[in-house]
C-alpha cells in the first residue's frame, strides 16, 4: 500500500466526489419507469399485449401445450406451463418494466414493459 501515501488532500476529494456522482448516478441511469403492460410472446409473435390494471387470466397455446399467463395488482406471472423443467412458473411474479419470464420449450414469453425502454448490457 506504498501508493496511498503518494495521495495529497486533492486528490481524496476527488475520489470521493467521483463516487458520490457514481452512486447518486446509478439508479437513474438503471431506471425503466412504472410497469404498465405485459407483451405476451408465443413462437416470436405477438400474442397479446396485456395493461396490468386489469386483474385477468389467458391461456396461450404452444406445441407443447396452454401456458397459463395471470395478471394479478399490476404484477404478471406464468401460472402453469407443460415445460418439463418449469423455469418461467418459477420465475415468480414480474412487476418491473423490462423483466421476462421465458418458457422456452412452449415458445412463450411474457415481458414487462413501462414507460420508457429499460438500459440493459444489450442495449450499448
Amino acid at each position: 500500500m506504498l501508493w496511498v501515501g503518494l495521495l495529497r488532500p486533492g486528490d481524496w476529494l476527488v475520489m470521493v466526489f467521483g463516487l458520490v456522482v457514481c452512486g447518486a448516478a446509478f439508479p437513474l441511469a438503471w431506471q425503466a419507469g412504472s410497469a404498465e403492460k405485459a407483451i405476451v410472446r408465443q413462437g416470436g409473435e405477438v400474442f397479446s399485449e396485456l395493461d396490468l390494471s386489469r386483474n385477468r387470466r389467458i391461456d396461450v397455446p404452444g406445441p407443447l401445450g396452454i401456458t397459463t399467463v395471470v395478471i394479478d395488482q399490476r404484477r404478471v406471472r406464468v401460472a402453469s406451463d407443460p415445460g418439463p423443467r418449469q423455469y418461467c412458473v418459477r420465475q415468480g411474479w414480474l412487476a418491473r418494466a423490462g423483466e421476462i419470464a421465458i418458457c422456452a420449450p412452449n415458445q412463450v414469453s411474457v415481458e414487462v414493459q413501462g414507460s420508457k425502454r429499460p438500459y440493459d448490457s444489450l442495449s450499448y
